[in-house]
């Protein structure tokens, strides 16, 4: 339980990150709704890696390049998995894209985030 509410602090961390490049891009830079939200997504990523290795699962030096390639093996499912819920929920369903952010990442961080990293990224069965 403590490692899920771990988890749960990490994903928000890097989810609070992956939201604000998000809104920034889309704001401040004009940039296509599904494209900031694919640079927020990799911003988040990056930092729920290293907040998931040395934190939530306390993973060893000795296992990093490993877990690095199954992290980055994972993510990229997670990445289309975001953007293409953006991409539905904001152009094609026609909700904002701050909803269409926030509803993705949920659903994706509970079904899909949360069991890989924990049973195969930084599980000592693989």
């Amino acid at each position: 339980m403590i490692t899920f509410l771990k988890a749960n602090i990490a994903s928000l961390i890097a989810s609070v990150s992956d939201f604000l490049i998000t809104v920034l891009l889309v704001q401040w830079c004009g940039t296509n709704v599904v494209t900031a939200a694919a640079a927020g997504t990799v911003t988040g990523g990056i930092i729920n890696f290293f907040i998931g290795r040395h934190w939530v699962f306390q993973a060893g030096d000795e296992k990093a390049v490993r877990q690095l390639w199954k992290y980055a093996l994972v993510w990229t499912g997670n990445l289309l998995l975001n953007t293409g819920g953006v991409y539905v929920l904001a152009c094609q369903a026609g909700l904002h894209y701050t909803v269409s952010k926030v509803v993705a990442s949920l659903l994706v961080a509970f079904l899909y985030n949360y069991p890989l990293q924990k049973n195969f990224v930084f599980s000592n069965n693989w």
